[in-house]
């Protein structure tokens, strides 16, 4: 499944650290693939991706494509944000419950006519910036 791809006519505030081993999920994103690192060895999704599997050690991971699909478990709004992200204040973050079992932090994108309430079904999404992409999530 392809994550939809949002234009933002701007540079990311903070963009953030690439190396060779992220590459191939910021490459990924970019063309709306949700990929993260899976262990062989014990079958754990991991995020973000990591060389080694922080629940068995085994350094057996292997990219897999993940559901862009989970739930909203807590937000909030930033109205005093930042000197670096000031222009885009107010603006709302959150942390997703991922279906495949992983707990991540990200941008929160408004949806016309839907409240932000812990429990609402969440998708993820392309935020395609001049400089590179960012994930986010908004009501599904």
């Amino acid at each position: 499944m392809t994550l939809e791809v949002i234009p933002v006519a701007r540079k990311r505030a903070y963009p953030p650290r690439m190396s060779a081993f992220t590459q191939p999920f910021w490459e990924g994103l970019h063309t709306g693939r949700w990929q993260s690192t899976c262990c062989q060895a014990c079958g754990k999704f991991t995020f973000p991706p990591k060389p080694v599997c922080p629940h068995c050690w085994s350094d057996r991971m292997e990219w897999k494509d993940l559901s862009p699909r989970g739930t909203l478990y807590s937000w909030t709004r930033i109205h005093a944000a930042p000197k670096v992200f000031m222009d885009e204040a107010p603006y709302a973050v959150c942390v997703v419950d991922l279906d495949v079992g992983l707990r991540i932090a990200s941008r929160l994108v408004e949806k016309p006519g839907v409240e932000f309430k812990p429990g609402i079904p969440v998708e993820l999404l392309v935020l395609q910036y001049e400089d590179g992409p960012l994930f986010a999530a908004r009501p599904a």
